[in-house]
């Protein structure tokens, strides 16, 4: 393996030529991190292994859903003999895609009164009060998102199930393998899953750590959901044989502080609560009932991704002091800093998101036989953030051009960068590192220590 001698920086100054033609201004790409970057082979991390295995690879391959957990949906789908799945499957689908944040009380009554001083300068209405009042309400339906809770029956269970169990397992599965890849000795003996759904969290953590998993605890307001994930474990009967043994059903977290959970789990639900101060709430609950990962995972949209910059916030800041567990929280991934978001705090807002590949569910009307998943997750640990790896994240697709390759990152020093890497410039470790990297992996890039910096002049 060759050595990577003399990387002075790791992003260089470009132009860009289209058609021949020289871009209207040149663009500085600034470096990675502060000083000089190296690939981090001080412990001769990729030993033997080829590039295409670096330990910063950790996008899955496409994934398949169980055949066990696949077949007892389609038969509890074909029991049903539910008509026009198909169209109902969409619609929830798109549904669900496009939903927003539920607007506050206080924002609420913000635009109330300024929709009022703008209709109080019409003379007509300031003269009567019920008129006034009609017409803010009317002007508020019009411009406010009118959010509202799903009630799940056992119809609407179904249509989720057929909608978004296997999506959702394949982002559940990708969470946990960042976990088994960057942790390998951790092996959890429980978890909780916060609104639980259909249970695909649960199938996830069987196929990632089953042999030491011996209680998964699935909590779901929903008595239709718990019901239709019993069903689902059991082969699709209520009295068969669970397929994942020690799985218990409830629909309110355990009261006791005492109790803990290796692993905490909340998927896409965050997004089900109606206002800020219960996600707030929930996302407390939640932490104080994790003892080593707590993960979040939404919809890869700026909705999901605010929700879960909000939960991560929470718990860096909040520096809450259990009695029971006095370990702090830091951010095991995505981010490989506990800054601010510099997606949120761009000029324009973009949702750091992920994709993952998957295998449908052979239902009747799924004319692909795989799929992408786009979702947003924040898993947070107890300890020390010096225990989290900091290289830097890929946080789009990587584009691969003729011997040189464009990587977006979000850097440790809590900026993103554009980086143009090359072989010549920053050797061929590097280089083909960036090569076989993918939207979401780790690129091994590390800061030197002070000590290794070259002086400046005036120390000279």
């Amino acid at each position: 393996m060759a050595t990577v001698r003399g990387l002075r920086h790791l992003l260089t100054c470009s132009r860009w030529r289209r058609g021949g033609g020289e871009a209207p201004q040149s663009r500085t790409l600034a470096a990675v991190v502060p000083g000089l970057s190296q690939v981090d082979n001080n412990s001769d991390f990729l030993g033997k292994t080829p590039h295409r295995r670096h330990p910063g690879i950790l996008q899955l391959p496409c994934i398949e859903v169980p055949p066990a957990l696949a077949a007892a949906a389609q038969f509890l789908l074909l029991e049903s003999s539910m008509p026009n799945v198909e169209k109902q499957v969409q619609a929830l689908t798109n549904y669900l895609w496009s939903r927003r944040l539920p607007v506050e009380p206080q924002e609420l009554q913000r635009r109330a009164v300024h929709l009022e001083k703008k209709f109080l300068e019409n003379p007509d209405l300031g003269q009567v009060e019920e008129k006034l009042r009609e017409a803010v309400l009317r002007a508020l339906r019009k411009t406010t998102y009118h959010w509202q809770e799903l009630s799940y029956s056992e119809s609407l269970s179904l249509v989720y199930m057929a909608a978004r169990l296997d999506g959702g397992f394949a982002a559940v599965s990708r969470a946990f393998h960042e976990i088994q890849a960057r942790v390998p000795e951790f092996q959890p003996q429980t978890l909780m899953d916060f609104g639980s759904g259909t249970g695909s969290v649960t199938w996830a953590a069987h196929s990632a750590w089953g042999q030491s998993l011996r209680e998964y605890l699935c909590v779901d307001s929903s008595a239709a959901m718990l019901v239709l994930a019993e069903k689902l474990l059991k082969g699709g009967s209520e009295s068969g044989e669970p397929y994942v043994p020690g799985v218990f059903f409830r629909q309110f977290l355990p009261v006791s502080p005492k109790v803990q959970f290796d692993v905490v789990v909340s998927a896409f639900s965050l997004s089900e609560l109606p206002s800020k101060a219960d996600r707030t709430e929930l996302v407390q609950t939640l932490w104080r009932k994790t003892s080593h990962f707590l993960v979040l995972v939404e919809n890869g949209t700026k909705a999901g991704h605010c929700l879960l910059m909000d939960a991560r916030d929470l718990v860096l800041k909040g520096k809450e002091k259990s009695p029971l567990d006095p370990r702090p929280g830091f951010v095991f991934a995505p981010c490989p800093h506990e800054l601010p978001c510099p997606q949120l705090t761009a000029s324009k807002p973009l949702a750091c998101s992920f994709s993952q590949a998957y295998h449908c569910i052979p239902f009747s009307w799924n004319k692909k036989k795989q799929k992408e998943e786009k979702f947003s997750m924040v898993i947070l640990a107890r300890g020390s953030p010096e225990e989290a790896n900091r290289w830097p994240r890929i946080t789009q697709p990587v584009l691969k051009r003729p011997r040189h390759v464009h990587c977006h990152l979000c850097c440790p020093d809590g900026h993103m960068q554009h980086a143009v890497i090359t072989a010549r410039q920053h050797g061929r470790d590097l280089y083909r590192c960036a090569r076989v990297s993918s939207w979401g992996d780790l690129l091994p890039v590390i800061t030197p220590s002070e000590s290794e910096l070259p002086l400046s002049p005036a120390d000279d």
